[in-house]
């Protein structure tokens, strides 16, 4: 618990919790009006943080993990902002690997909440991640951390975490997502993400194609210099039993690093996040090699390549869109081609799912389709009719839960086989519950 905060007429956790969720309902209306309203009547406390901030596509939430870790390897007291969570919702807000604690979230509730009921009768109602963004900073600058790595929620320039003023700011690959909302081409879709781009604040990013010159065209309206990450900036060197070994080009010098976090793209990220830290050593933040190496090798992200059980061998990867699904597919092609794959498959039904879908049937010999209790879960008996038109031989089987899902899945593996878990963040988070602590 932090010291800065008064246990005073604290609401209970529960009623706290309870009270938050209240806003979900109000989903996500872009604009910075809100955030910026509910900031400034609890003392901007974002304007007093040291901030990575982090947008893209696929591999944000990695790259912050690397940062952080990098961070904590140095000494320095480290905030992470995350989203969305996978089992926990203390997940999204974390100081030294700590997620935010009962205590702590239902006090800074107490200080949000009466704010929050004032905006809300003056017709400026908060959102539910505006509001948890806010909790967030307050969290960051009572515990007067060092650095903040923050993530962006969903897309950038209208995202509630662009109230910040960062060190330097990332953007990762760029693709097709949320279409609906952030435009229907990739340079739509990276317009939006290259608003997080500050006036003379270096960025770093790993876009190509359209979203690299938008991406470029932003940064030099805004004078900000830019670094950009490509192929040839990293290599792998090896893999064996779930470590991977890079070697990554950095701005002065070669580093070679190892990550028990799976799959070829994490090259790109750990390149992201040490350009982004020598972006810092530059500015005057002291940080070692060593800091660099540690940091990069501790790092774990829960539910995305992650190896959950060794018998059965179970991967568990939240890639929900296209892009994150191929990922998925290259990885398993490439580290787990030797095993015969029985995928579990939950998705959301308003994601691409014909592309999702026809990336993961090619490669699996049989495909478990389930739900996730979240209300836009897709209808499993939909999948399996959507999967057997790509393929009316592939062995499909749909179970109504994730839990009777692995079950079954558990019971038709053999001891080479696979099981990978995947297509919605919703899915792993269950599974992940299901499989540590006996319940979804």
């Amino acid at each position: 618990m932090c010291s800065t905060l008064k246990d005073t007429n604290r609401i209970p956790f529960q009623d706290a919790y309870d009270w938050l969720c209240s806003f979900d309902k109000y989903g996500w209306i872009f604009g910075l009006e809100r955030i910026t309203l509910l900031l400034e009547q609890v003392g901007n406390p974002q304007l007093e943080l040291r901030v990575v901030h982090v947008a893209g596509t696929n591999g944000k939430g990695s790259v912050c993990k690397y940062i952080s870790s990098i961070f904590q390897k140095a000494g320095y007291n480290v905030g992470l902002y995350l989203s969305p969570h996978v089992q926990r919702f203390s997940e999204r807000i974390v100081i030294n690997n700590q997620e935010i604690s009962e205590e702590d979230f239902a006090m800074l509730i107490t200080k949000v909440k009466p704010v929050v009921e004032a905006l809300k009768k003056q017709g400026n109602t908060p959102t539910f991640f505006e509001i948890v963004t806010a909790l967030a900073f307050l969290h960051f600058k009572s515990c007067a951390v060092d650095y903040a790595v923050v993530e962006v929620g969903l897309g950038g320039r209208f995202d509630a975490t662009n109230v910040v003023h960062p060190l330097v700011s990332v953007i990762t690959n760029i693709s097709l997502e949320h279409t609906d909302i952030l435009g229907k081409d990739v340079a739509s879709i990276a317009f939006e993400k290259a608003g997080i781009i500050k006036d003379h604040i270096p960025v770093i990013s790993a876009a190509v194609g359209d979203a690299r010159m938008t991406i470029e065209r932003v940064a030099n309206e805004r004078n900000a210099p830019i670094t950009w990450i490509d192929h040839a900036m990293w290599k792998r060197t090896s893999y064996h039993a779930g470590e991977q070994e890079f070697l990554i080009q950095g701005s002065f010098k070669e580093y070679t690093v190892k990550t028990s976090m799976l799959g070829q793209h994490q090259g790109e990220n750990i390149a992201l996040a040490i350009a982004a830290v020598e972006q810092l050593q530059m500015g005057g933040v002291y940080l070692t090699d060593s800091d660099i190496q540690d940091g990069v090798q501790v790092a774990t992200h829960p539910g995305r390549m992650e190896i959950i059980s060794e018998a059965p061998l179970i991967l568990l990867d939240g890639a929900h869109n296209p892009a994150g699904m191929q990922m998925l597919v290259r990885t398993l092609q490439e580290d787990f081609s030797s095993h015969h794959l029985v995928v579990v498959l939950g998705v959301l039904k308003d994601k691409d799912l014909k592309t999702m879908v026809s990336a993961i049937v090619p490669i699996s010999d049989v495909v478990i389709v389930t739900k996730s209790g979240n209300p836009r879960a897709g209808d499993p008996k939909m999948l399996k009719e959507m999967i057997q038109s790509f393929d009316a031989d592939k062995t499909v089987f749909v179970e109504d839960s994730i839990p009777r899902a692995i079950d079954h899945a558990k019971r038709i593996v053999k001891q080479k086989d696979l099981i990978c878990v995947t297509g919605s963040l919703f899915t792993v988070g269950e599974a992940r519950s299901y499989m540590l602590l006996g319940k979804p």
